[in-house]
């Protein structure tokens, strides 16, 4: 369904998550849910965990190898609880950072006080997979490598494929921030040796926000009882829990945000799985291209590093450009786009993820256009 045929929000949200979400989701939390009856349990909560493994890997026997974990909050308490329950006492964590999100695990290290090393890239460039492999060949104390799929701080995608075959090499456990990618990239867990992969409910899955998951191998999770730093983000107690109650969270979940993401699953499957989505957003950051570069934009990224889920853009070279005015108008003609986080650079983002279809990137673009218009 297309926005223009969704009246219940005033704009549309082409941001990296939260974002627009069908009316359908929605609506679907308009009911109440017990936490401990089996209905929600075992008839909801376990469903979503069994889809979530089917849609990380295709491998013959993942429905035994692998397992999901959900846990309340945002991606980012998801994130934490992965890096603070894994790593154990005599580890160390190695970060590959290229921006805001992989500087983003490299503080949550630090204040869980965990033994961590940071490989640090310009925001512009991808990964250096030489140096990646020369820490790894070089510091055996390394146990973990962390990396962001989608760095939505310029909108790069990451190479996994590469550094998970790095990780295997020298046997190390790699951990993977898929918050903005999974759901709306194809990604095997499997093939391309990922032992932990984070994302959130309000990201390409499209639902709301409220809690995030991670999928990871039984066995993974096994080696890491008692390693938490945290009480309440303890991820092997939060799967413990869950596997023994059949669905039973730990603590209060939330069941309106999880009965929601339960129907955005079931809309992906409706709109043909991840690669048809995928498509779609490949579609959407198509014409968002095309058109910004039409209207005199300029990527911040080259095309052979950008991902389909937001791009930033340069300010045009305009002394009456303010980012302010250009947001608040492009809101009043119903579109929600984003500012920058690049450090020395001005950017502002675009995504194009989300409830977001074709026709709704045209229509942006003819708003860029008479807000662009207006000001000369």
């Amino acid at each position: 369904m297309s926005h223009l045929e969704d009246d219940e929000n005033p704009y549309l949200l082409l941001t990296p998550g939260p974002l627009s979400t069908s009316r359908s989701v929605r609506r679907a939390m308009l009911r109440d849910w017990c936490t401990w009856d089996d209905d929600y349990n075992h008839g909801i909560v376990q469903v979503i965990r069994r889809k979530l493994v089917e849609l990380a890997t295709s491998a013959a026997d993942a429905e035994n190898r692998y397992t999901s974990v959900l846990m309340q909050g945002s991606g980012t308490f998801v994130v934490e609880s992965v890096i603070g329950s894994v790593v154990p006492p005599e580890g160390r964590l190695f970060v590959i950072a290229n921006g805001a999100y992989g500087e983003r695990i490299a503080k949550i290290a630090a204040t869980l006080s965990l033994d961590c090393v940071v490989n640090r890239e310009s925001e512009i460039q991808s990964p250096n997979l030489e140096s990646i492999e020369a820490r790894l060949a070089n510091d055996p104390k390394i146990s973990h490598v962390a990396v962001v799929h989608g760095e939505t701080t310029t909108g790069m995608l990451n190479p996994i494929r590469e550094i998970g075959l790095i990780c295997k090499k020298y046997d190390r456990i790699l951990i993977v921030d898929a918050m903005s990618t999974f759901g709306g990239v194809p990604i095997d867990v499997d093939s391309l040796h990922v032992d932990y992969i984070i994302s959130s409910a309000n990201k390409c899955i499209q639902g709301v926000p409220g809690f995030g998951f991670a999928i990871t191998t039984r066995d993974r999770l096994l080696e890491t009882k008692g390693y938490a730093r945290s009480y309440s983000l303890d991820l092997y107690d939060q799967w413990s829990t869950m596997e023994q109650g059949q669905g039973k969270w730990r603590f209060t979940s939330p069941t309106h945000t999880v009965r929601a993401f339960a129907q955005a699953l079931v809309e992906l499957e409706e709109e043909g799985g991840i690669v048809a989505r995928n498509a779609r957003y490949v579609e959407n950051h198509r014409r968002l291209i095309r058109g910004m570069e039409m209207l005199g934009f300029r990527c911040l990224l080259p095309a052979d590093l950008q991902s389909p889920i937001i791009t930033a853009f340069h300010f045009p070279d305009s002394p009456d450009f303010a980012f302010k005015s250009f947001y608040q108008q492009l809101k009043e003609r119903g579109f929600v786009i984003y500012p920058g986080k690049v450090t020395n650079v001005d950017t502002f983002r675009i995504g194009t993820i989300g409830e977001v279809y074709p026709d709704d990137v045209d229509r942006l673009l003819t708003a860029i256009q008479e807000v662009r218009q207006a000001a000369v």
